[in-house]
Protein backbone atom coordinates (compact mmCIF):
# COMPACT_ATOMS: atom_id res chain seq x y z
CA UNK A 1 0.00 0.00 0.00
CA UNK A 2 2.38 2.19 0.93
CA UNK A 3 6.59 2.05 1.04
CA UNK A 4 9.11 4.60 1.67
CA UNK A 5 12.08 6.22 0.78
CA UNK A 6 15.06 6.01 2.86
CA UNK A 7 16.92 9.12 3.47
CA UNK A 8 19.59 8.34 5.46
CA UNK A 9 23.25 9.46 5.17
CA UNK A 10 26.67 9.48 7.29
CA UNK A 11 27.62 13.30 7.26
CA UNK A 12 30.94 12.23 6.90
CA UNK A 13 33.91 14.68 6.36
CA UNK A 14 34.00 16.25 3.03
CA UNK A 15 38.10 16.07 3.06
CA UNK A 16 37.97 16.11 -0.65
CA UNK A 17 36.80 18.94 -0.82
CA UNK A 18 40.13 20.73 0.45
CA UNK A 19 41.73 20.06 -2.83
CA UNK A 20 39.08 22.10 -4.42
CA UNK A 21 39.44 25.97 -5.09
CA UNK A 22 37.44 28.10 -2.46
CA UNK A 23 34.90 28.91 -5.36
CA UNK A 24 34.39 25.30 -6.18
CA UNK A 25 34.24 24.35 -2.13
CA UNK A 26 31.94 26.74 -1.32
CA UNK A 27 29.73 25.85 -4.76
CA UNK A 28 30.25 21.84 -3.56
CA UNK A 29 29.30 22.28 0.22
CA UNK A 30 26.09 24.09 -0.57
CA UNK A 31 25.03 21.61 -3.29
CA UNK A 32 25.67 18.74 -0.60
CA UNK A 33 23.80 20.18 1.95
CA UNK A 34 20.81 20.21 -0.10
CA UNK A 35 21.16 17.32 -1.82
CA UNK A 36 20.79 15.20 1.90
CA UNK A 37 18.30 17.52 3.25
CA UNK A 38 15.03 15.41 3.32
CA UNK A 39 13.15 18.95 2.69
CA UNK A 40 15.14 19.36 -0.80
CA UNK A 41 11.87 19.11 -3.16
CA UNK A 42 12.68 16.49 -5.90
CA UNK A 43 13.60 19.08 -9.01
CA UNK A 44 15.87 20.72 -6.67
CA UNK A 45 17.26 17.33 -4.90
CA UNK A 46 17.97 16.22 -8.99
CA UNK A 47 19.98 19.72 -9.60
CA UNK A 48 22.13 20.07 -6.20
CA UNK A 49 22.80 16.23 -6.21
CA UNK A 50 23.88 17.08 -9.80
CA UNK A 51 25.93 19.58 -9.27
CA UNK A 52 27.97 17.24 -6.19
CA UNK A 53 28.24 14.49 -9.25
CA UNK A 54 29.73 16.80 -11.34
CA UNK A 55 31.96 18.95 -9.38
CA UNK A 56 34.07 15.81 -8.09
CA UNK A 57 34.18 17.14 -4.36
CA UNK A 58 32.70 13.90 -3.11
CA UNK A 59 34.29 10.71 -3.48
CA UNK A 60 33.47 6.99 -1.94
CA UNK A 61 30.46 6.92 0.46
CA UNK A 62 29.54 10.55 0.22
CA UNK A 63 29.38 10.25 -3.27
CA UNK A 64 27.33 7.01 -3.51
CA UNK A 65 25.09 9.23 -1.26
CA UNK A 66 24.78 12.16 -4.44
CA UNK A 67 23.60 9.21 -6.18
CA UNK A 68 21.05 7.66 -4.08
CA UNK A 69 19.77 10.99 -3.14
CA UNK A 70 19.70 11.89 -6.82
CA UNK A 71 17.99 8.79 -7.53
CA UNK A 72 15.60 9.34 -4.67
CA UNK A 73 14.76 12.73 -6.27
CA UNK A 74 14.01 11.24 -9.55
CA UNK A 75 11.92 8.44 -8.51
CA UNK A 76 9.60 11.29 -6.81
CA UNK A 77 9.53 12.50 -10.61
CA UNK A 78 8.34 9.06 -11.87
CA UNK A 79 11.77 8.82 -13.79
CA UNK A 80 12.27 5.14 -13.04
CA UNK A 81 14.76 4.38 -15.40
CA UNK A 82 17.26 7.33 -14.44
CA UNK A 83 16.73 6.88 -10.93
CA UNK A 84 17.42 3.52 -11.44
CA UNK A 85 20.75 4.17 -13.19
CA UNK A 86 21.73 6.63 -10.20
CA UNK A 87 20.39 3.59 -7.77
CA UNK A 88 22.54 1.01 -9.28
CA UNK A 89 25.70 3.49 -9.41
CA UNK A 90 25.01 4.32 -5.53
CA UNK A 91 25.32 0.55 -4.94
CA UNK A 92 28.33 0.03 -6.97
CA UNK A 93 30.34 2.54 -4.82
CA UNK A 94 28.85 1.26 -1.34
CA UNK A 95 27.39 -1.78 -1.65
CA UNK A 96 27.04 -2.25 1.87
CA UNK A 97 24.06 0.81 1.96
CA UNK A 98 20.96 -0.46 2.93
CA UNK A 99 19.56 2.93 2.23
CA UNK A 100 20.58 2.72 -1.46
CA UNK A 101 19.12 -1.01 -1.68
CA UNK A 102 15.82 -0.07 -0.47
CA UNK A 103 15.35 2.97 -2.57
CA UNK A 104 16.41 0.52 -5.51
CA UNK A 105 13.83 -1.89 -4.12
CA UNK A 106 11.33 1.09 -4.03
CA UNK A 107 12.18 1.60 -7.61
CA UNK A 108 11.54 -2.25 -8.79
CA UNK A 109 8.26 -1.75 -6.49
CA UNK A 110 7.23 1.35 -8.15
CA UNK A 111 7.64 -0.71 -11.97
CA UNK A 112 6.00 -3.75 -10.56
CA UNK A 113 8.90 -5.84 -10.59
CA UNK A 114 8.13 -6.96 -7.35
CA UNK A 115 10.68 -10.00 -7.30
CA UNK A 116 13.59 -7.83 -7.92
CA UNK A 117 12.28 -5.41 -5.26
CA UNK A 118 12.01 -8.32 -2.80
CA UNK A 119 15.69 -9.33 -3.27
CA UNK A 120 16.97 -5.98 -2.86
CA UNK A 121 14.86 -5.41 0.39
CA UNK A 122 16.32 -8.83 1.68
CA UNK A 123 19.92 -7.88 0.85
CA UNK A 124 19.21 -4.52 2.45
CA UNK A 125 17.87 -6.60 5.64
CA UNK A 126 20.96 -9.11 5.80
CA UNK A 127 23.17 -5.70 5.95
CA UNK A 128 21.08 -4.04 8.63
CA UNK A 129 18.69 -6.28 10.62
CA UNK A 130 17.07 -3.61 12.44
CA UNK A 131 16.47 -1.58 9.14
CA UNK A 132 12.54 -0.88 9.90
CA UNK A 133 12.48 0.98 5.97
CA UNK A 134 13.37 -2.10 4.38
CA UNK A 135 10.74 -4.75 6.44
CA UNK A 136 8.21 -1.96 5.93
CA UNK A 137 9.24 -1.90 2.30
CA UNK A 138 8.99 -5.63 1.62
CA UNK A 139 5.66 -6.54 3.72
CA UNK A 140 4.53 -3.72 0.64
CA UNK A 141 5.58 -6.05 -1.61
CA UNK A 142 4.36 -9.39 -0.14
CA UNK A 143 1.21 -7.70 0.08
CA UNK A 144 1.21 -6.69 -3.72
CA UNK A 145 1.69 -10.46 -4.59
CA UNK A 146 -1.19 -11.44 -2.53
CA UNK A 147 1.41 -13.26 0.33
CA UNK A 148 -0.67 -11.46 3.39
CA UNK A 149 0.98 -13.24 6.45
CA UNK A 150 4.64 -12.43 4.90
CA UNK A 151 3.37 -9.20 4.84
CA UNK A 152 1.99 -8.86 8.14
CA UNK A 153 5.22 -10.41 9.32
CA UNK A 154 7.14 -7.85 7.88
CA UNK A 155 5.21 -5.22 8.63
CA UNK A 156 5.15 -6.20 12.20
CA UNK A 157 9.01 -6.28 12.28
CA UNK A 158 9.14 -3.01 11.17
CA UNK A 159 7.17 -2.01 14.12
CA UNK A 160 9.71 -4.06 16.51
CA UNK A 161 12.57 -2.27 15.37
CA UNK A 162 10.85 1.14 15.17
CA UNK A 163 7.58 1.50 17.26
CA UNK A 164 6.88 5.32 15.87
CA UNK A 165 7.18 3.90 12.17
CA UNK A 166 3.25 5.40 11.73
CA UNK A 167 3.16 4.04 8.18
CA UNK A 168 3.82 0.76 9.35
CA UNK A 169 0.81 0.02 11.85
CA UNK A 170 -1.12 1.83 8.71
CA UNK A 171 0.08 -1.03 6.06
CA UNK A 172 -0.77 -3.84 8.51
CA UNK A 173 -3.78 -2.57 9.09
CA UNK A 174 -4.54 -2.55 5.66
CA UNK A 175 -3.29 -6.40 5.45
CA UNK A 176 -6.00 -6.93 8.32
CA UNK A 177 -8.20 -5.29 6.54
CA UNK A 178 -8.02 -7.21 3.18
CA UNK A 179 -7.98 -10.62 5.87
CA UNK A 180 -11.37 -8.99 6.79
CA UNK A 181 -9.85 -8.85 10.48
CA UNK A 182 -11.17 -5.60 11.11
CA UNK A 183 -10.95 -5.25 14.90
CA UNK A 184 -7.17 -5.68 14.12
CA UNK A 185 -7.15 -3.14 11.08
CA UNK A 186 -8.84 -0.50 13.52
CA UNK A 187 -6.56 -0.90 16.04
CA UNK A 188 -3.63 -0.49 14.06
CA UNK A 189 -5.18 2.17 12.11
CA UNK A 190 -5.75 4.14 15.28
CA UNK A 191 -2.06 3.51 16.32
CA UNK A 192 -1.35 5.50 12.62
CA UNK A 193 -3.18 8.25 13.80
CA UNK A 194 -2.04 8.80 17.07
CA UNK A 195 1.52 8.78 15.51
CA UNK A 196 0.89 10.89 12.62
CA UNK A 197 -2.78 11.76 11.79
CA UNK A 198 -2.92 12.29 8.14
CA UNK A 199 -5.81 12.00 5.33
CA UNK A 200 -4.97 8.17 3.98
CA UNK A 201 -4.98 6.55 8.08
CA UNK A 202 -8.58 8.25 8.54
CA UNK A 203 -10.17 7.10 5.15
CA UNK A 204 -8.85 3.89 5.95
CA UNK A 205 -9.89 3.47 9.54
CA UNK A 206 -13.60 5.19 8.32
CA UNK A 207 -13.62 2.21 5.32
CA UNK A 208 -12.71 -0.53 8.65
CA UNK A 209 -15.43 0.74 10.60
CA UNK A 210 -17.71 0.92 7.50
CA UNK A 211 -17.29 -2.90 6.46
CA UNK A 212 -17.47 -3.29 10.38
CA UNK A 213 -21.15 -1.84 10.08
CA UNK A 214 -19.84 0.71 12.55
CA UNK A 215 -21.64 3.40 10.80
CA UNK A 216 -21.20 6.52 12.93
CA UNK A 217 -17.40 6.14 13.65
CA UNK A 218 -16.96 5.86 9.72
CA UNK A 219 -18.91 9.69 9.53
CA UNK A 220 -16.94 10.70 11.51
CA UNK A 221 -13.44 9.51 10.57
CA UNK A 222 -14.50 10.81 6.82
CA UNK A 223 -15.58 14.20 8.73
CA UNK A 224 -11.90 14.61 9.59
CA UNK A 225 -10.74 13.73 6.18
CA UNK A 226 -12.78 16.78 5.41
CA UNK A 227 -11.19 19.10 7.85
CA UNK A 228 -7.99 17.89 7.23
CA UNK A 229 -8.26 18.24 3.55
CA UNK A 230 -11.26 20.52 2.58
CA UNK A 231 -10.65 20.19 -1.47
CA UNK A 232 -10.23 16.06 -1.32
CA UNK A 233 -13.37 14.80 -2.77
CA UNK A 234 -13.13 11.54 -0.76
CA UNK A 235 -13.98 12.42 2.46
CA UNK A 236 -17.20 13.98 0.86
CA UNK A 237 -17.98 11.16 -1.16
CA UNK A 238 -17.42 8.53 1.71
CA UNK A 239 -19.19 10.81 4.27
CA UNK A 240 -22.22 11.38 2.08
CA UNK A 241 -22.45 7.41 1.06
CA UNK A 242 -22.90 7.22 4.94
CA UNK A 243 -25.44 9.78 5.22
CA UNK A 244 -27.53 8.10 2.36
CA UNK A 245 -27.28 4.80 4.34
CA UNK A 246 -28.27 6.63 7.72
CA UNK A 247 -31.61 7.82 5.19
CA UNK A 248 -29.66 11.63 5.46
CA UNK A 249 -31.03 12.16 1.60
CA UNK A 250 -30.50 15.92 2.03
CA UNK A 251 -27.07 15.70 3.51
CA UNK A 252 -26.13 12.63 1.10
CA UNK A 253 -27.03 14.87 -1.58
CA UNK A 254 -24.88 18.09 0.24
CA UNK A 255 -21.49 15.61 0.32
CA UNK A 256 -21.93 14.54 -3.06
CA UNK A 257 -22.34 18.01 -4.70
CA UNK A 258 -19.09 18.77 -2.68
CA UNK A 259 -17.23 15.46 -3.99
CA UNK A 260 -18.21 16.10 -7.79
CA UNK A 261 -16.72 19.93 -7.37
CA UNK A 262 -13.67 18.74 -6.45
CA UNK A 263 -13.25 14.90 -8.87
CA UNK A 264 -15.89 15.49 -11.57
CA UNK A 265 -14.85 12.30 -13.04
CA UNK A 266 -15.80 9.85 -10.38
CA UNK A 267 -18.81 7.64 -12.10
CA UNK A 268 -20.07 6.50 -8.43
CA UNK A 269 -20.57 10.37 -7.31
CA UNK A 270 -22.60 11.34 -10.26
CA UNK A 271 -24.43 7.83 -9.52
CA UNK A 272 -25.19 8.20 -5.78
CA UNK A 273 -26.08 11.62 -5.92
CA UNK A 274 -28.55 10.12 -8.48
CA UNK A 275 -29.81 8.47 -6.24
CA UNK A 276 -30.38 11.01 -3.66
CA UNK A 277 -31.71 13.28 -6.51
CA UNK A 278 -34.48 10.79 -7.47
CA UNK A 279 -35.29 9.74 -3.65
CA UNK A 280 -36.06 13.64 -3.16
CA UNK A 281 -38.23 13.44 -6.06
CA UNK A 282 -36.01 15.50 -9.11
CA UNK A 283 -36.42 13.53 -11.61
CA UNK A 284 -34.54 15.48 -14.02
CA UNK A 285 -31.77 16.05 -12.01
CA UNK A 286 -31.60 11.99 -11.61
CA UNK A 287 -31.49 11.14 -14.70
CA UNK A 288 -28.78 13.83 -15.64
CA UNK A 289 -26.61 12.04 -13.28
CA UNK A 290 -27.01 9.01 -14.00
CA UNK A 291 -25.98 9.46 -18.09
CA UNK A 292 -23.00 11.09 -16.48
CA UNK A 293 -22.36 8.42 -14.89
CA UNK A 294 -22.75 6.24 -17.70
CA UNK A 295 -20.99 8.54 -19.45
CA UNK A 296 -17.49 8.00 -17.62
CA UNK A 297 -18.26 4.39 -16.79
CA UNK A 298 -20.50 2.99 -19.23
CA UNK A 299 -20.84 -0.49 -17.95
CA UNK A 300 -22.42 0.87 -14.61
CA UNK A 301 -24.89 -0.87 -13.90
CA UNK A 302 -26.77 0.68 -11.25
CA UNK A 303 -27.09 4.14 -12.95
CA UNK A 304 -28.39 2.02 -16.41
CA UNK A 305 -31.10 0.56 -14.13
CA UNK A 306 -32.27 3.51 -12.69
CA UNK A 307 -32.50 5.19 -15.73
CA UNK A 308 -34.38 2.33 -17.08
CA UNK A 309 -37.24 2.70 -13.67
CA UNK A 310 -37.07 6.17 -14.48
CA UNK A 311 -38.17 5.52 -17.86
CA UNK A 312 -35.61 7.35 -19.43
CA UNK A 313 -33.35 6.30 -21.81
CA UNK A 314 -29.74 6.18 -21.74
Amino acid sequence: MRILICLTVSLASAAGMFAQPPAARAEGDQAWQACISTRTAPDDKVATCGTVIEIGCETGKNLAAAYCFRGHGLTEKQEFDAALSDLNESIRLDPTSACALTNRGRVYAFKRDLDRAIADYDEAIRIDPAFALAYNNRGDAWMNKGELDRAIADFSAAIKSNPSLAIAYGNRGYAWHRRRDMARAVADYTMQIKLKPEVLAYINRGNAYRDSEQLDRAAADYGEVIKLAPADARGWRNRGMIRLYHGDTKGGLADYDKALQYDPADAYSWNNRGQARMRLGDKAGAIADFRKALEINPGLRSASESLQRLGAAQ
